[in-house]
């Protein structure tokens, strides 16, 4: 039985990992700050699908809290053959609103805490020959809206030297990046998104589909749905201060 353990487990696109990784018949580790609703979700998904959920509370802008998760994941008694980076939160206000601690806090969620997980899990799995690594970035790592976007940008490119440097191992790094995707996620920042059309949003479900498909087919990134994959390939040759323009920018989060 393998075991998969994912960041964010509780709630939107983390929570549907955890559903469809169930489904798939792995056995689950669940990282998230709320202990109850945690203890929930295990007991739910254990009962659906007869398999073991561990559950790991922890804030992972608190860097022990962040130790004990990286010492779970490279216990070798105890593999983690899949590790789902996928923790994080926005800001409602810009950079210069936030005071310096805030913004400290969101980095340590969304960029070093991939960091440490992702060396952890790299280093044991290279050692069984065999794993998958998935980060969970984001369309607006391609654009200059803010330390969120700078944040996401920062997981991309590392998710793309791991891959590189992963090769011939048996190990796998996939960058999954999303549009906007209807979740929890822009309420709990306070961003109001209701003038967005429905075109623009994404299902959780299909997401993870799509996500979980290219990881197993090896594939180092992936930007689901065929619309958000051409205002990525836009991007790329437009001139960069195209990204930076503040139309394109304006409230784009994950």
């Amino acid at each position: 039985m393998t075991t998969a353990l994912i960041t964010g487990a509780t709630a939107g696109i983390g929570l549907e990992f955890a559903t469809q990784l169930a489904a798939r018949g792995h056995d689950l580790v669940l990282v998230a700050r709320d202990t109850t609703r945690l203890e929930e979700t295990a007991g739910r998904l254990g009962a659906a699908y007869g398999i073991r959920v561990e559950v790991l509370p922890a804030d992972l802008s608190a860097r022990r809290q962040l130790q004990r998760v990286a010492d779970r994941v490279a216990d070798h008694a105890r593999p983690v053959d899949i590790l789902v980076n996928n923790a994080g939160y926005g800001l409602e206000g810009g950079f210069l609103d936030n005071d310096l601690a805030t913004e400290e806090a969101m980095f340590d969620v969304l960029c070093r805490a991939v960091l440490v997980l992702s060396h952890a899990a790299a280093g044991a799995m290279v050692a069984r020959g065999s794993g998958q690594i998935v980060n969970v970035s984001s369309v607006a790592g391609y654009l200059a809206s803010g330390s969120y976007a700078a944040a996401k940008a920062y997981v991309t490119v590392l998710t793309e030297s791991l891959a590189t440097r992963l090769a011939g191992t048996g190990v796998t790094a996939t960058a999954v990046c999303p549009g906007f995707v209807r979740t929890q996620f822009h309420q709990r920042a306070g961003l109001d998104m209701r003038g967005l059309p429905g075109f623009v949003w994404l299902d959780a479900k299909g997401l993870v589909r799509d996500a979980l498909a290219a990881t197993d087919a090896g594939k180092v990134v992936v930007v689901p749905s065929r619309r958000y994959q051409a205002a990525v390939g836009l991007l790329k040759l437009a001139p960069r201060r195209l990204a930076r323009s503040p139309a394109v920018v304006s409230r784009h989060r994950r």
